[in-house]
């Protein structure tokens, strides 16, 4: 990925503020960052998220509740770490 936009990145500063283990919506983001139209964008924006590890965008799920992709791709992955983030919560 090239460098992200200041849009992305906004997206990016937003998304940290998710705790572990929980859950916010594509909207929320939307919302926190000023550009409540703009939900779409802000998956697009995490899809490209090019540091997976330390912004926790599977935290980030569709306002119906559903989980939705993770890195473009619906393998079961996002339940995954959401389910372990979980985990080590209860350890915390």
């Amino acid at each position: 990925m090239n460098n992200p936009t200041s849009f992305q990145w906004k997206v990016f500063k937003a998304t940290l503020q998710i705790p572990l283990g929980e859950t916010r919506t594509y909207a929320w983001i939307a919302k926190i960052i000023g550009r409540p139209k703009a939900v779409r964008a802000v998956g697009q924006a995490l899809r490209k998220n090019p540091y997976p590890l330390i912004i926790p965008c599977h935290r980030v799920i569709r306002s119906d509740g559903s989980l939705g992709k993770y890195a473009g791709k619906d393998n079961g992955r996002k339940k995954e770490l959401l389910d372990m983030e979980r985990k080590i919560k209860q350890w915390l």
